[in-house]
């Protein structure tokens, strides 16, 4: 009797059977976990663009490319490229630019930038970028930043932006307002003309060209009424 019951549940028995070997293996099998993120190049959409690490040579930019602490980064017109920072915040580059990778910011020297934080980003503190003239913050923002070497334009192109002078003082812009330094002094801020708006929105070479998304720019184009 008890051998007719042993015959009718082979299954049974394999399961059990499977149940200790799997038991087994979760002691000696490593736990998988995700990789750390880490700042990457995901667009080179046009040359020249270069990345120096730090104590290393210049080399072109290659996506994927991993960006280790004190990267400097440079473009030369008409060359772009959009970097992956580690904690998921995004940039473009361009203009006959030069940046370093700071830990906690964005050295500009020169050129253009946009950076931007994914709309519903939360609990993450501002991200900066520092110029000759100032340091700007944003927090779930778009901000375009030129340096040339006369003036440095400040743009908020979505969200609030506080641009701190290196004198100590302290400009808000809001959605569609520039800022500029002038050899003359701060100027704004102020709303940008509709026109100026839809011509910096059809011809920027740091809002289209790429492959790589730009979550913010459906917001910027609702919020400012723009159409590519």
């Amino acid at each position: 009797m008890v051998l007719r019951r042993c015959l009718r549940h082979p299954r049974t028995l394999s399961l059990a059977a499977a149940a200790v070997v799997v038991s087994g293996l979760a002691h000696v099998l490593p736990v998988v976990t995700a990789a750390p993120r880490v700042p990457r190049v995901v667009d080179v959409p046009s040359r020249p663009a270069f990345v120096r690490p730090q104590a290393a040579p210049e080399r072109p930019a290659l996506v994927g490319q991993v960006l280790g602490p004190a990267t400097v980064l440079r473009t030369e017109n008409p060359g772009r490229l959009q970097i992956l920072l580690a904690d998921g915040r995004n940039f473009r580059l361009g203009g006959n630019a030069l940046l370093r990778i700071e830990p906690s910011l964005l050295d500009l020297v020169r050129g253009r930038i946009i950076a931007w934080i994914d709309p519903g980003s939360k609990g993450t503190t501002p991200l900066r970028v520092r110029t000759r003239v100032g340091t700007a913050s944003i927090q779930g923002t778009t901000v375009f930043i030129e340096d040339t070497s006369e003036t440095v334009l400040f743009l908020s192109w979505e969200g609030d932006v506080e641009v701190r002078a290196n004198d100590g003082t302290l400009f808000r812009l809001t959605s569609g307002q520039r800022l500029e330094a002038t050899p003359q002094g701060w100027k704004g801020p102020h709303r940008m003309e509709a026109a100026e708006t839809r011509q910096r929105r059809r011809n920027s070479e740091l809002l289209n060209g790429f492959e790589a998304p730009m979550q913010t720019l459906p917001v910027i184009e609702r919020e400012l009424g723009l159409s590519p």
